[in-house]
């Protein structure tokens, strides 16, 4: 499993907004977090500096969220998405994705869901349950 370190995430994200505001080619892997850069332009400052995003803190009670757990939550569904793992998630995503009208809101919800399974497997030293978080996208992609 593919385990990078706080620092290498932030830079990751960073050199990706340097990329893209140069316009130098880019990765497939780098062109998906670019496109949900793009989506975030909140995240500018973030993503402006890299001494400046290695030093940052985003503490529960600050009333800010993490920006690059954010970026790399939506990285990971895309993944999860176009590789259908665990089975069900892309299905899942795209019905949920035509009930909110776009794929943005849809993995903002898919991450409720992602985030409180990893919780859950922490909390519980168990391994993630992929079922369940299936499950979790699929009820909100039904919800009235």
């Amino acid at each position: 499993m593919f385990a990078p370190s706080s620092d290498d995430v932030r830079g990751f994200f960073v050199e990706v907004q340097r990329k893209r505001a140069a316009r130098l080619p880019l990765t497939p892997l780098e062109t998906i977090a670019a496109d949900w850069i793009a989506e975030h332009p909140e995240y500018a400052d973030d993503l402006a500096d890299i001494e400046r995003a290695r030093a940052a803190t985003y503490p529960p009670d600050g009333g800010r969220e993490n920006p690059f757990l954010h970026l790399s939550m939506h990285l990971s569904i895309s993944e999860q998405v176009a590789i259908d793992q665990p089975r069900g998630i892309r299905q899942a995503c795209e019905l949920l994705a035509a009930r909110l009208g776009s794929m943005h809101a849809a993995q903002h919800e898919a991450m409720e869901c992602l985030g409180r399974m990893l919780w859950e497997a922490q909390k519980n030293g168990r391994p993630p349950d992929g079922d369940g978080y299936i499950d979790c996208v699929r009820r909100r992609a039904t919800r009235a």
